[in-house]
């Protein structure tokens, strides 16, 4: 990971603004772009901030990390390698369900497409997503990774608010 980071709270990083910690309560501003193309994947500049609290899966653990010691004011940009972001595609999370299982958990004779993405309830109640990658008459073959793993990201922050 490299990052840069700018101090735009007028302290000097010994002074008063309040520090990002592992339970902080924050008001940001926040992008994830492909470190390959620049290209946005999502973007609260020029809208309204994000308001989060650490630890809670709101944000993805390690971009969590990087916030880290980051100071009210700070603006700051981090370049992730995909196994530090998202980590690397896991091919054993290409799956082909059965059109049954797809009747189970969608509507009943839907019909789907490559890139629809599908929700499924986990054993334990949890929820997981795969993304359709090709349909056939038998079922399809899901996607189960993070639509970022395998992918580097630049992640850009401007904390507005800790607490």
């Amino acid at each position: 990971m490299t990052q840069s980071a700018m101090a735009a709270n007028g302290s000097d990083q010994n002074g008063a603004a309040p520090t990002v910690g592992p339970q902080a309560h924050l008001t940001l501003h926040y992008r994830i772009s492909l470190a390959s193309t620049g290209a946005d994947v999502i973007s609260t500049f020029g809208d309204r901030p994000a308001t989060l609290t650490l630890g809670h899966g709101q944000l993805a653990e390690p971009l969590e990390r990087c916030l880290l010691g980051l100071h009210e004011g700070d603006a700051a940009s981090f370049d992730l390698e995909a196994d530090a972001a998202f980590g690397p595609r896991n091919p054993e999370l290409l799956q082909r369900v059965s059109r049954s299982m797809l009747n189970a958990h969608g509507e009943l004779g839907a019909s789907y497409a490559p890139g629809d993405l599908l929700d499924f309830a986990a054993p334990d109640g949890s929820r997981y997503a795969g993304v359709v990658k090709e349909v056939d008459a038998a079922g399809a073959l899901l996607d189960f990774n993070h639509p970022l793993a395998g992918q580097p990201i630049r992640f850009e922050v401007r904390i507005l608010g800790v607490l």
